[in-house]
């Protein structure tokens, strides 16, 4: 045993005898150290009775958190500026992961620089950098900025979300409110799930959701402004890229980011220059409960799916079979619940898949045989 000591204790016999004796007992005291203090007693056994003589306890806390984890990250950090027409027109964070012949590489949401015509980023030292936008993906929300300099910058270290367990310790760091008086605040919490699936609208010009991401889920604090900055594990690795938060009365403590691998997946993709291609179906779909008002007819039968409102000519969809008024049950096997599900599950697949589609038709359930093309 740690720091192990051996003590003297003495059995006191009380019974009248004129030939008392001392019977030594050797008694094993372990010390269990905590910081730089300890606990150590010394016990005096008498039949039927113990007493303590003295107890002596002394604890010294030294509780540094998970500092050393976030200093590997924060000079990493910079605060994203997107103006338009030279007015400063949102903010968000980013993270630098990479450095090449003096050209450093910066990691954000997409939906951070969307419709920006400048962008500029400050570094934890007050350098701002007016930035090149390499390229940038709105369904993966990543984007990747690029700017030069000689300067020896902090390069974040990449983990895995794959390793990571729910309940592990998570920091995130960014700019919240779209202020500089905040800017690098780091906020803690814990993974609180894997693999969600949330619905998000890819468009800045509109709420209503039009696809679902699979992210990470944690109750570490995010807000405006934390758009595009890292999700950290205890040992200051980016497991994440925070891109949102669910908002809503009586919901506190729920916000997400795209999974690290996903995320450098398609920023590598932008930096090779590589077309990000989706496949595409050729249809319009709205959710069953708005069908009936623009007069599409859902059959007794149909519990889920969606209703197909239009189909593009030549499309896949149109060589395929489907039809308007068609109910799309199931693609590839996946049971639809509703259009952005659909949209996520079609863009899983590459340009030239077959895919198994299950339709209702008229009452009639049909599976059809799909080609995507581009």
């Amino acid at each position: 045993m740690e720091n192990e000591k051996v003590y003297e204790a003495k059995i006191i016999n009380n019974k009248k005898n004129t030939n008392s004796v001392w019977v030594k007992l050797l008694v094993i005291v372990c010390l269990i150290t905590i910081g730089a203090a300890g606990m150590y007693g010394v016990i005096t056994l008498i039949p039927g009775q113990t007493v303590i003589n003295k107890l002596e306890k002394e604890v010294t806390v030294n509780e540094n958190g998970i500092a050393d984890a976030v200093e590997k990250i924060y000079d990493a950090v910079v605060v994203v500026e997107t103006y338009k027409r030279d007015t400063l027109y949102a903010t968000g964070t980013g993270f630098i992961f990479k450095e090449d012949n003096d050209k450093f590489y910066v990691i954000t949401n997409y939906h951070v620089i969307e419709d920006g015509s400048t962008i500029k980023i400050v570094l934890t030292d007050d350098t701002t950098y007016e930035v090149e936008v390499i390229g940038g993906d709105k369904y993966s929300d990543i984007a990747v900025l690029a700017f030069d300099s000689k300067e020896d910058y902090t390069i974040a270290e990449i983990g895995s979300s794959t390793d990571a367990r729910v309940g592990d310790t998570l920091f995130a760091v960014g700019a919240p409110l779209d202020s500089s008086t905040y800017s690098w605040t780091v906020t803690r919490g814990i993974l609180s799930g894997k693999d969600r699936m949330v619905t998000v609208s890819t468009s800045s010009q509109t709420s209503v959701s039009d696809y679902m991401m699979k992210v990470l889920q944690t109750d570490a604090a995010i807000n405006s402004g934390n758009s595009g900055g890292p999700l950290c594990n205890s040992n200051g690795e980016v497991i994440g890229v925070t891109n949102m938060k669910l908002v809503s009365s009586g919901v506190e403590g729920m916000g997400f980011a795209i999974p690290i691998e996903d995320a450098m997946d398609f920023a590598n993709k932008i930096m090779n220059g590589e077309d990000i291609t989706r496949p595409t179906l050729g249809v319009s779909m709205m959710e069953l409960d708005v069908a009936s008002f623009y007069r599409l007819e859902i059959p007794d039968n149909v519990e889920y799916g969606v209703a197909v409102y239009s189909v593009e000519a030549d499309s896949a969809a149109d060589n395929g079979g489907i039809k308007k008024g068609d109910i799309i049950l199931d693609f590839d096997n996946i049971k639809i619940t509703s259009s952005a599900q659909l949209k996520y599950e079609l863009y899983r697949h590459n340009v030239g898949d077959t895919v198994s589609i299950k339709v209702n038709r008229s009452g009639t359930i049909k599976e059809l045989q799909i080609t995507l093309i581009n």
